[in-house]
């Protein structure tokens, strides 16, 4: 049987074990045996799906110096476990840059690496430089979110395929059910969903929704209620703002929303696709992202949405407000964000990717 190491860092509800879970249901599906190393004392996307987990011990710590020594404890315990592998047929499937223990394993046991790379604002910058060393010393292949993560983050002398994410069947199954369900909408509704972190645009968001108190807006941030509650105890948010916790269903939200924004700070956080974009695009929601990075790749503005800079807030606030009224636009942008969603299909990536392994099979 074909067999499928995969590794990932840490699972939660973000967006790259979100990609990762999708890939792996497609391994299954041809036939794979997959085995899935990552943290086991969290919940996220990589959670009970059909595979055998290893534990990598990885938690999360707010401290940052106590969460890089967690790191690198980290990538110890990830680097003997893959040494467990060195008499089996095994492919090594490795989900962002961060698990490099598990790349120097595999390669001082002969296994190809492939890369699946989803970020490039890693820092501090000699960790991005030192991950990306590794990538390029031990990867077979590599797939990159984006032609612009491509361009940007490529590993010399190694090959590489750009493959776009993309929505999961369950995903669209779920849409059209909840599309299906009768809504009001009588308020016109902005929503993000992003960590809670300040180059993610959060403050960004709270001044929007101070600038338009007509309209609702709802913040769904991968973070704990307490998290939540302490970031935000020296603000005076307006009652137009509702805030949410991690959520493991996000269809509710994306039902009732009218406009999805994603607003990373460009200098500090560059965003390699926008997952969140494109799950608003399915249920035909318009989009505002950033001028740079991957998102560029899927908003096209005055099409399904607008590029705009956070750090412009009135000007966004204006074409927030602009969507709002302009009725005949709204229902433009909406039509064409549906459009956009229908190329990114979970066949397509699977396939992708799973054409990318078998190279590596047959080497």
């Amino acid at each position: 049987m074909k067999k499928i190491l995969c590794t990932h860092l840490f699972n939660d509800y973000s967006g790259s074990p979100l990609v990762l879970s999708t890939v792996i249901k497609g391994f299954l599906k041809e036939g794979f045996e997959v085995d899935v190393l990552t943290s086991s004392n969290t919940k996220g996307f990589l959670s009970a799906l059909q595979v055998n987990y290893i534990d990598n011990g990885y938690k999360f710590l707010n401290n940052k110096y106590l969460r890089l020594f967690m790191f690198l404890i980290c990538q110890v315990k990830m680097f003997f476990k893959t040494l467990q592998y060195r008499n089996k047929d095994v492919v090594i499937y490795i989900n962002t840059l961060l698990p490099f223990g598990v790349a120097l394993a595999g390669k001082l046991i002969g296994k190809k690496v492939v890369y699946h790379i989803h970020e490039t604002s890693v820092k501090p910058a000699f960790l991005k430089h030192f991950l990306k060393w590794v990538a390029t010393q031990t990867a077979h292949e590599s797939i990159y979110v984006s032609n612009f993560l491509k361009e940007k983050e490529a590993l010399e002398g190694v090959p590489s395929k750009v493959i776009y994410n993309a929505l999961s069947n369950d995903f669209i199954t779920t849409s059209k059910q909840y599309q299906n369900k009768k809504s009001s909408k009588n308020n016109f509704v902005v929503l993000m969903l992003c960590s809670l972190k300040d180059y993610k645009g959060v403050n960004e968001f709270v001044k929007l929704s101070k600038a338009l108190p007509q309209i609702i807006f709802e913040l769904v941030l991968n973070a704990e209620l307490e998290d939540i509650q302490s970031f935000f105890q020296k603000n005076d948010l307006p009652e137009n703002l509702i805030l949410f916790p991690r959520q493991n269903n996000v269809h509710q939200f994306y039902q009732r929303a009218n406009l999805v924004v994603n607003l990373s700070h460009p200098k500090n956080w560059i965003e390699t696709f926008g997952m969140t974009l494109l799950e608003g695009m399915e249920y035909g929601i318009p989009a505002i992202a950033p001028p740079i990075g991957g998102p560029t790749e899927i908003v096209k503005s005055g099409w399904n949405g607008y590029q705009m800079d956070q750090r412009e807030v009135e000007k966004i606030a204006n074409k927030i407000s602009i969507i709002h009224t302009d009725k005949n636009l709204y229902q433009e942008l909406s039509s064409n964000a549906k459009t956009m969603a229908s190329n990114f299909n979970e066949s397509k990536m699977c396939g992708e990717v799973i054409g990318v392994c078998y190279k590596c099979l047959s080497v």
